[in-house]
């Protein structure tokens, strides 16, 4: 028998397919030259793919489909897999938006990180979200540091959500952002990703866990990538892909000159640059020098694009 089907959780190298046409759930398992077939991927096959099966008799844990075509993918999200490792990791594929949730403090953000992730989505064409987590905590105590966030990313051009899973806080605004679409979401471990989820859908029930009071850095409580699907008090419905926490974001495939095309802002100020290409670093005429002198553009978002030039220079992959 044959079939088409979307990846709905990928562990290991076990698959959960949920069938095109009539919704059923079965495990599969790559087709033995499938695996093969991209030797610079951990995963030739990600959550969100469209994939051809064949099987012989009912799938099972026991006698699992095997997929042996992936289809074009519309997009997807990547990543140099590890530090020491050349290869790359697919997070997810055929994506409407990535959310990406981060909190000021427990964990404690670190923008580069934040901005890689978001430098990627651009360069794969993912509209971003950006979720401020856990504001609840630290508000009262930090509110420059809140405002600042607000004016970095605002200023880029990015939607900024502030919520808490503990008093509801844009829960409701986020929910509305999910539905009809399938949503990654990503970010360090610890951020709330799967609280987020139990809280736009109570009946859904990821893994959760608490901050590492030595470090207040998360633990891994996911330790797979899974789909669920969402109802919203309406009735209407969205896909969420749940990941692991991330703490590390190796860029992929990228030039040191094509870095600022995915900087929406320094893209926009470039424009004007008296010399193209331009490195916006010590070129005279530069109009992104110019508008980091004048705060168009902030110096985080700056020095962070600095730290990708940097690492690209030095053959460095997160």
């Amino acid at each position: 028998m044959k079939g088409k089907a979307q990846v709905t959780k990928h562990t290991g190298s076990h698959y959960l397919l949920e069938d095109m046409e009539g919704g059923e759930l079965f495990p599969a398992v790559l087709r033995g030259r499938m695996r093969l077939k991209d030797a610079n991927a951990t995963n030739p096959v990600a959550v969100g793919d469209i994939v051809d099966y064949e099987y012989e008799d009912s799938p099972s844990a026991e006698n699992p489909a095997a997929i042996v075509l992936i289809h074009p993918r519309r997009n997807y999200i990547i990543r140099k897999s590890t530090n020491l490792s050349r290869k790359n990791h697919i997070i997810a594929a055929n994506l409407d938006q990535a959310v990406i949730i981060c909190t000021l403090y427990f964990p404690e953000l670190k923008l580069p990180f934040l901005d890689r992730i978001l430098l990627t989505c651009e360069a794969y064409k993912i509209p971003a979200v950006i979720v401020l987590n856990k504001t609840d905590l630290y508000r009262d105590e930090v509110p420059e540091e809140l405002a600042r966030f607000h004016e970095i990313y605002g200023k880029a051009g990015y939607r900024v959500i502030e919520t808490s899973t503990l008093n509801g806080e844009g829960i409701d605004e986020l929910r509305s952002l999910c539905e009809g679409r399938l949503s990654l979401f990503s970010g360090e471990s610890g951020v709330g990703k799967s609280s987020m989820i139990k809280a736009l859908d109570p009946s859904l029930d990821p893994k959760t866990g608490e901050i590492s009071l030595a470090h207040l850095q998360g633990r891994h409580t996911t330790t797979f990538y899974e789909m669920y699907e969402f109802t919203s008090p309406s009735g209407a419905k969205g896909k969420i892909i749940d990941t692991p926490g991330i703490r590390g974001f190796g860029l992929v495939d990228l030039e040191k000159e094509e870095i600022p095309l995915y900087f929406p802002e320094m893209l926009r100020a470039s424009e004007n640059c008296r010399f193209t290409p331009c490195t916006h670093t010590h070129e005279p005429g530069c109009a992104v020098k110019a508008a980091l002198e004048d705060g168009s553009i902030s110096r985080e978002r700056y020095n962070s694009y600095l730290g990708m030039l940097e690492d690209i220079n030095e053959g460095k992959y997160r």
